[in-house]
């Protein structure tokens, strides 16, 4: 049986999923993608009484960013993001944040690399970079657990979309193709927008499979 809890919330102008990742047997919680609402995001946290080791970002566009800082203010948590991504969180027009909202930009604290292996909160995880929605995209592998968080590059029977700035339709087929449809079928999906799925149900019904 899993040690893994996996609490979302539905914020932001565009309905970000941020998840909550807790270990159930000490309460370590990694925290993903804070897409906005920080006040509501620590209020749930000391609520629910999670133990906070990380914040892991996906990939740097403002509706997965927008409460990194201020909850950086109130944790001491260290951020995670790609290293590829790190010009685009830095460049308020580049995360759309200028465009959309208020401009702002954030600055992880430690830079990931295709292939990494971290051990937080009791879970070790493997990142995947998967270029193609932007440079820096990544993803988190939990293999014992059998979860894939994917950002927006792997959705329910679709993908991200790539004609923002540093998005690429080749590469992220080559991504998915190459990288997550490699995955074993039953490994669940869980996205940064929309329904979760599996592994195996996108190899059959999402059209990059084909």
């Amino acid at each position: 049986m899993s040690k893994m809890e996996i609490q979302y919330r539905v914020l932001g102008a565009i309905g970000t999923n941020v998840y909550f990742l807790i270990n159930k047997e000490t309460k370590e919680t990694l925290l993903v993608d804070p897409a906005d609402n920080a006040p509501y995001l620590l209020e749930q946290i000391k609520m629910r009484g999670y133990d906070m080791k990380a914040i892991l970002l996906t990939h740097g566009h403002f509706d997965h960013i927008y409460a990194v800082n201020d909850l950086k203010k109130r944790l001491d948590v260290p951020v995670y993001a790609y290293a590829d991504e790190a010009v685009l969180m830095g460049d308020s027009w580049m995360n759309r944040s200028k465009a959309w909202a208020e401009a702002m930009t954030v600055k992880p604290d430690i830079l990931l690399h295709d292939g990494d292996e971290l051990d937080l909160a009791g879970f070790h995880i493997r990142v995947i970079h998967t270029p193609g929605h932007t440079a820096g995209s990544c993803c988190y592998y939990f293999e014992e657990e059998k979860i894939l968080i994917a950002g927006d590059t792997l959705f329910y029977e679709s993908y991200g979309r790539t004609d923002l700035d540093t998005g690429s339709e080749a590469a992220i087929m080559r991504s998915l193709r190459e990288q997550l449809f490699l995955l074993p079928d039953d490994v669940e999906v869980y996205p940064g927008h929309g329904d979760s799925t599996t592994i195996g149900h996108e190899k059959k019904y999402n059209p990059a499979a084909f």
